[in-house]
């Protein structure tokens, strides 16, 4: 039975562990040892593991250490929430994940939402003073290691009980019943906001669950899918690869995540691996156009392609189809504190003829409200303002910050519904599809006139040779300026992109300066790393002593 003791003799009834010995799992009852979720509606958990009842022997996982079927991965979710509880994990303890991309790290998540202890990803390319503030902001009860050397150095020195994935798997011990109440945290992931403090987001079982539910099913992904691990696991944005496809029964390939930052381990692990859907960055999908062997995307089996974290550039979309003509291309948007992304939009041929592609509408369960500046419901297609979300897929909060919580979480803009203030400015076309505008501090007024950065950044891409730009605002002695960063070869110059801005845009807009730079970096999660951008040219960015307002 469920919780009990270790048995003196194994019977195929009971989840049992032998410590140091093999674990033994009656996988044609996974599910009825499961049960049902609360009120018969199943949870993450179960949605995942219930593909070990009746397909044990199909592949779930696999990366450079081997491969795991759904009857082995619920197996070592057994096993690994049994260690956990035997070194005194319990429900609601935080469990710090400092692992990478692999295999372990999707068991040992799982067996965590199994004991209702909410899982913490930790990025192992951070340096320990950055680790260590966010360790001791979470307070993790352990921190689960790979048990190899990492980047970011020694996970004793975090100053916290550290467990490796093999001394999990041998601790035995007792397997307790699996969580289900779906108020509970899944996890805690940390995200860096404006002031670049991480701050810690709550996401609850059933915000989670609602979100990897429809990801699932607007991707169409099913048993047959077998999907490419791209982004790193401690960004939420690879959750919206991962799991969905946990959920679908398909086969979820998971290279090192070193491998990834190079185009041809991905092409290879494109062709080899049979991938039929992936996840990224646009800015990721520039790099992997640019490179002569993009052309071997037209050989592979890839069917659906997640584009999201940035603003999805219709013409790369028209060269991607160039080499893929049937490719399914969505553009999935969503803050992190509303459960990965609220919106999975498929691309259209119309949308990247018109240059706009849309967000498109939300997920089921979830709302979308747009507020002008003075919190007045926008009535009119084509009027720009201020996103809000309600619905099944938001946070708890901010871990340990009720005032922050406060200001972001509105329950006084629509009665009975608690909103999230997004900060992102939205409009509706005539179809009724919501378009991204960006962030009420890209959209601001200078000298009385109103500046769209996005607008800029799309008159300077459009210079031949450039292949992507951006605008921040920066702060020019103490006046908001604008600084354009520009991804061209040397044929681009400062004068010519100016003369090109000049012609297209109003003086008020044109911005400070230009620089043109053979590549802009990207950040671990595959963003335009505009941080890097700033310190590299020497600015500061523009830091108001009140935060623009958006202007409609």
């Amino acid at each position: 039975m469920l919780g009990s003791l270790i048995p003196t003799r194994p019977t195929r009834d009971s989840w049992y562990l032998q410590a140091g010995g093999p674990l033994l799992v009656d996988v044609e009852k996974c599910g009825g040892l499961l049960g049902p979720g609360p009120e018969g509606v199943d949870g993450a958990l179960r949605l995942m593991l219930r593909h070990a009842d009746k397909r044990p022997g199909a592949l779930a996982l696999q990366d450079e250490h081997g491969r795991c079927t759904y009857g082995e991965l619920a197996e070592r979710v057994v096993a690994t929430a049994a260690g956990l509880a035997s070194v005194g994990v319990e429900p609601g303890d935080r469990v710090a994940l400092w692992l990478p991309n692999s295999a372990a790290f999707i068991v040992t998540a799982i067996a965590c939402l199994w004991l209702g202890a909410p899982f913490v990803p930790l990025s192992v390319e951070d340096p320990l003073a950055r680790l260590s503030r966010t360790v001791e902001d979470c307070d993790p009860m352990v921190i689960v290691s790979a048990g190899v050397e990492l980047p970011g150095g020694d996970p004793v020195a975090l100053g916290r009980p550290v467990v490796t994935v093999p001394d999990l798997l041998a601790e035995g011990g007792r397997v307790p019943p699996p969580a289900s109440d779906p108020e509970r945290d899944a996890y805690l992931i940390y995200t860096s906001g404006t002031t670049g403090s991480p701050k810690g987001i709550r996401t609850p079982e059933k915000a989670f669950r609602a979100a990897i539910v429809s990801v699932a099913g607007l991707f169409g992904l099913d048993d047959t899918t077998r999907a490419l691990c791209v982004s790193p696991f401690h960004f939420d944005g690879s959750f919206g690869t991962a799991f969905p496809t946990l959920v679908a029964g398909g086969a979820l390939v998971i290279p090192r995540r070193e491998r990834m930052l190079f185009v041809r381990p991905f092409f290879a692990a494109l062709l080899e691996e049979g991938i039929t859907h992936a996840g990224f960055s646009p800015s990721y999908l520039r790099l992997l156009l640019s490179f002569p062997s993009s052309s071997s995307l037209s050989d592979s089996r890839l069917r659906t392609l997640g584009l999201g974290g940035e603003e999805c550039a219709a013409a790369d979309v028209a060269k991607l189809w160039e080499l893929v003509p049937a490719l399914r291309v969505f553009n999935r948007y969503g803050p992190t504190e509303t459960t990965i992304e609220v919106t999975t939009y498929e691309v259209r041929r119309e949308d990247v003829a018109h240059g706009v592609i849309p967000i498109g509408l939300p997920h089921p369960g979830v709302g979308f409200h747009v507020l002008t500046e003075e919190g007045v419901p926008v009535s009119h297609p084509g009027e720009i303002g201020e996103l809000y979300i309600s619905g099944s897929q938001l946070m708890r909060g901010y871990w340990r910050d009720d005032e922050l919580t406060a200001r972001v979480l509105r329950d006084d803009v629509v009665a009975g519904a608690t909103l999230y203030r997004t900060g992102d400015l939205v409009y509706r076309d005539h179809e009724d599809r919501y378009v991204y505008v960006g962030r009420t501090d890209s959209v601001v007024k200078r000298n009385g006139v109103r500046v769209s950065l996005r607008e800029i950044a799309r008159v300077l891409g459009e210079v031949s040779g450039v292949r992507a730009a951006l605008c921040l605002l920066t702060d020019r002695n103490g006046r908001l300026g604008i600084t354009g960063f520009v991804e061209a070869g040397p044929e681009v110059t400062v004068p010519a992109l100016m003369e090109a801005a000049a012609s297209q845009l109003p003086s008020t807009m044109l911005p400070d300066e230009v620089f043109v730079l053979p590549t802009l970096p990207l950040s671990s999660t595959g963003k335009i790393d505009g941080s890097r951008l700033l310190v590299d040219a020497g600015r500061r960015r523009w830091e108001p002593e009140r935060t623009p307002q958006p202007v409609g």
